[in-house]
């Protein structure tokens, strides 16, 4: 009988060592399965942030639709830079939006000025706006704003408006010469900037000269 009980003893104790093992796996198990659970909703999260950011930065901002120039004696004095929002995008205040602009010998930073000018206040050439910045601003002159929302206080675009930002090369670069090379961009606060890039003409021989 003595051997038997024996025997039961080291058998309870073997039992009793495999689930202290067994409870140590699962509670090991439930501490990698937290771990992972966290890791994976932590990595989910930043995925959908990272993938709303980049749409926001591919698929808004502004875009540049056009610019001409003023030429007076031989040199553009003044530059009406048409931009638009691209498709998608969320209103663009444009006070907080610059304008980094270079001739290839300085580079300059130019932002909202206060003035915005409408069509109905223009008297036939946008070039006759007295309005048009200076060595450090550029104002605005609003073509097509079918909801208002592009005022002096609130300079805001959005899908559909079309607005000039004008730029005094004179005062910015004392004017720009014939081969210049000149590149920058429109930069707002969210989005994909407008680029600035064109070779002025070897020779001005119209008033109103189309640079890009």
């Amino acid at each position: 009988m003595r051997k038997i009980l024996k025997k039961n003893n080291e058998l309870g104790s073997i039992g009793i060592g495999a689930m202290i093992v067994f409870i140590a796996m699962v509670l090991v198990a439930g501490i990698a399965a937290s771990v992972l659970i966290q890791t994976s909703t932590r990595l989910e999260m930043q995925a959908l942030k990272t993938g709303a950011e980049t749409t926001d930065e591919v698929a808004s901002g502004i875009k540049v639709e056009g610019i001409e120039g003023y030429n007076s004696s031989g040199s553009i004095t003044k530059m009406a830079v048409e931009i638009t929002s691209r498709a998608g995008s969320p209103d663009i205040d444009l006070a907080q939006a610059v304008v980094e602009i270079s001739d290839s010998s300085s580079k300059y930073v130019l932002r909202y000025g206060g003035t915005v000018t409408t069509t109905a206040n223009v008297d036939g050439s946008v070039f006759d706006v007295t309005t048009f910045g200076d060595a450090d601003d550029y104002d605005i002159i609003v073509l097509q704003d079918a909801d208002s929302s592009c005022s002096s206080s609130n300079p805001v675009i959005n899908f559909g408006d079309h607005v000039i930002l004008a730029v005094d090369a004179n005062a910015v670069f004392s004017g720009i010469s014939p081969r210049t090379d000149v590149f920058g961009m429109v930069v707002s606060e969210e989005g994909a900037p407008g680029i600035i890039g064109f070779t002025s003409p070897q020779s001005y021989t119209e008033d109103v000269m189309e640079l890009q």
